[in-house]
């Protein structure tokens, strides 16, 4: 682990919540302009030029489910989860920052919240980190994400669960995208789904990917 594959973390990080979370505040103070599906797609895309961009250089994680994800799959060692989540946590942290600048009647920022039970929402977003780990399992190379490959599935899986999934649960299966905006608009009471769902789905895929490859 070198420190430039902190600060790829960082950046991919900083740009998928700066560009996501941005396109939900710009919809709504400009009442709908972006729309639902124009969000969806944006997050999809910005993941998906993130890893073309950094892939090579720390394996554009850009997400702790994923990162852990990783680990429990044997791809990476266990002295780099600790700084890419701390790297992917302050990238997220600087773009929430940066938008409240941007934007600062804004309430939320962007931060997932339920729109049902807790509960609902927190076994869909498993589910959602789920497919979306596995995908990723499947297309990467060792630990990292990178190549035409795995840029396209994994752009295309987190625009189709955000576009499907996203006016119940806010689509996030990422816990740094939850936790910066959450933290600089204090949307703190439903953090938790936000955070345990996510890695529960990656725990699940890594079992999963392990049962397809060996059988």
């Amino acid at each position: 682990m070198k420190r430039r594959d902190l600060l790829a973390e960082a950046v991919g990080t900083f740009a998928l919540v700066f560009a996501g979370t941005g396109a939900i505040v710009i919809n709504d103070i400009t009442g709908g302009a972006v729309s639902h599906i124009g969000i969806s797609l944006t997050f999809g895309l910005v993941i998906l030029a993130m890893i073309y961009a950094l892939g090579d250089i720390s394996g554009a994680h850009f997400n702790p489910a994923v990162t852990i994800g990783f680990w429990m799959a044997h791809r990476i060692e266990r002295s780099t989860v600790m700084p890419y989540i701390l790297s992917q946590c302050a990238g997220a942290l600087l773009a929430s920052l940066l938008l409240r600048l941007l934007f600062p009647s804004h309430e939320s920022l962007g931060a997932t919240q339920p729109a049902g039970p807790a509960l609902q929402s927190f076994v869909l977003e498993s589910i959602l980190t789920f497919v979306l780990m596995l995908v990723i399992l499947q297309v990467s190379r060792g630990g990292k994400e990178k190549g035409i490959t795995a840029g396209m599935a994994v752009g295309a899986v987190i625009a189709l669960e955000a576009l499907f999934a996203g006016p119940i649960s806010g689509a996030s299966m990422n816990p740094a995208r939850s936790l910066a905006p959450a933290l600089v608009s204090l949307q703190l009471a439903h953090l938790w789904i936000y955070i345990l769902a996510p890695l529960a789905g990656a725990v699940g895929a890594v079992f999963v990917a392990r049962s397809l490859q060996s059988s």
